[in-house]
């Protein structure tokens, strides 16, 4: 009967290192906090010494948004408003900011454990235990 893998390797180091690699994962992702940049009147974009804040990304997504109410073939209106909540989702996503969150040595050990643990457990599950480690 094979294993993981089509090995023979164990499945019960297959599940455990799974399972250990999901828990620290997840350990790890919780301990991140998101914060963000992101308001009207600030610069995100920068071209020289021309400085682009999220307001004035509105203004041509209002022009455009006007073009398409009075005329919906109107390809400049359609293109001001999809280039402007183009520019508008870009500068969201550049001012996001990821920090870890303070933590005590034990949790952070508790972490690397079961994050590098689980995966050192499921890739050994994947070769053959009968296998001479020597090679």
């Amino acid at each position: 009967m094979d294993g993981a893998g089509g090995t023979k390797g164990g499945i019960g180091r297959f599940f455990i290192g799974l399972i250990m690699m999901i828990a620290g994962g997840y350990l790890f992702l919780d301990a991140i906090r998101v914060t963000n940049g992101f308001h009207l009147g600030y610069s995100f974009m920068r071209f020289g010494s021309f400085h682009l804040t999220g307001g004035m990304v509105l203004v041509p997504f209002i022009f455009g948004v006007g073009m398409i109410f009075y005329n919906g073939k109107s390809i400049v209106g359609w293109l001001l408003s999809g280039s402007s909540i183009v520019m508008l989702g870009f500068g969201i996503i550049t001012n996001i900011h990821f920090r870890l969150r303070s933590m005590s040595a034990f949790e952070l050990m508790t972490i690397l454990v079961l994050t590098v643990g689980g995966i050192g457990l499921f890739l050994s599950s994947l070769k053959n235990l009968g296998q001479d480690d020597d090679n």
